[in-house]
């Protein structure tokens, strides 16, 4: 499983970015998917999961209502619409894979994009 996170940058308090995930062949038809994420001197904690066939989808508390997860089966890519960004959004952001929905088994991490939301 070969995962590469893209589409970070700097963006006002309010603004919206898309996350992009690229999979390697199969993976997003075979794999969960997650996004997780880690600020300054904090512990990487999960952000949102999508299940192999798209149906299932979790979010944490604290990005409900605001970011969106989605498949792009076609081209192998899980995507990441973040909206009303805030300064507390701020980390690099990783995707990554699992066999099961525990946010403990996410494993194959991929080299994540930074995300830098100013107020």
């Amino acid at each position: 499983v070969q995962l590469q996170a893209s589409g970070g940058g700097l963006v006002q308090a309010g603004g919206s970015l898309r996350l992009s995930c690229a999979a390697s062949e199969g993976t997003i038809r075979t794999y969960i998917l997650g996004w997780y994420r880690q600020a300054p001197g904090k512990e990487r904690e999960f952000v949102s999961m999508v299940s192999s066939g798209g149906g299932y989808k979790k979010y944490a508390d604290s990005v409900k209502g605001r970011f969106t997860v989605s498949k792009g089966n076609a081209k192998n890519t899980v995507y990441l619409q973040m909206n009303s960004l805030k300064p507390g959004d701020t980390a690099v952001y990783y995707c990554a894979a699992a066999r099961t929905y525990s946010v403990h088994d996410f494993g194959s991490w991929g080299q994540g994009t930074l995300v830098t939301v100013s107020s």
